[in-house]
């Protein structure tokens, strides 16, 4: 219980020397909002972050088969059994026929 009245103490200190220092907060705030200001220019920031859900891509080779094949035999077992796990979405398994 001590602890919170010596916090509710020391936070009406804070906020009477505060009302007493108007000037001094005034500085305070705009040395740190230049201060904030002047971190934002100098920071680099090379690339935008891409917020897009994560996709995996498999890329099937089998030669001598025919596309219909790979996709009946790989590529449809394949997302059957993903679409049973936890927090993935299913978007389709799209065939590249080329």
């Amino acid at each position: 219980m001590t602890y919170y009245l010596r916090l509710s103490a020391m936070i009406q200190n804070l906020i009477s020397i505060s009302l007493r220092n108007k000037f001094f907060v005034l500085l305070m705030a705009a040395g740190l909002f230049a201060w904030g200001i002047y971190s934002v220019r100098i920071n680099k920031i090379d690339a935008i972050p891409d917020l897009s859900e994560n996709q995996v891509i498999v890329f099937t080779e089998w030669k001598g088969r025919s596309p219909q094949l790979i996709e009946d035999q790989i590529t449809y077992p394949l997302v059957t059994n993903l679409q049973g796990l936890p927090k993935v979405n299913m978007y389709g398994a799209p065939l590249c026929l080329e």
